[in-house]
């Protein structure tokens, strides 16, 4: 499994919001700047957070985007599962029913099923407000 730039910017934009939410939006521009990444590119991926309702607009000359929840609210899995889809790293595992032919006699389901367990426990087990801690301990070191 591989996260996708879309995946990592929409963690990393996300996480600007958070660090940077004084009570009002945040230009997508600023955030850019910050992030160092195209405005283009996250104005596609505010859209999508937007449509989720993970993030609200704010409309005119000091608009910009908030948070709709507390940090804690945002599971870093449930940002990656919107940018990137299923988080499973074999097709089989992708539905809730395994539809597979080979699934009863598959010598690796086994192992295949043990490692989509473990991602999910990592992915679902941190939240926002848990990157927020990190780098607000850090004393401003990680690059987000």
């Amino acid at each position: 499994m591989r996260i996708s730039t879309k995946g990592r910017y929409a963690l990393r934009m996300m996480l600007d919001l958070a660090l940077h939410d004084s009570g009002e939006p945040v230009r997508v521009k600023d955030i850019a700047a910050r992030q160092e990444i195209s405005i283009k590119y996250l104005e596609q991926i505010v859209s999508l957070l937007v449509r989720a309702g993970y993030l609200k607009s704010v409309r005119g000359p000091q608009g910009g985007y908030r948070l709709v929840k507390p940090p804690k609210d945002y599971t870093l899995g449930s940002i990656l599962r919107l940018t990137e889809g299923s988080l499973a790293p074999v097709e089989c595992l992708e539905d809730e029913e395994n539809e597979c032919s080979m699934a009863e006699n598959c010598a690796t389901l086994f192992f295949w099923k043990k490692l989509d367990a473990a991602i999910k426990g990592v992915v679902d087990q941190y939240t926002l407000e848990d990157l927020l801690d990190w780098q607000q301990q850090s004393g401003d070191n990680y690059v987000i």
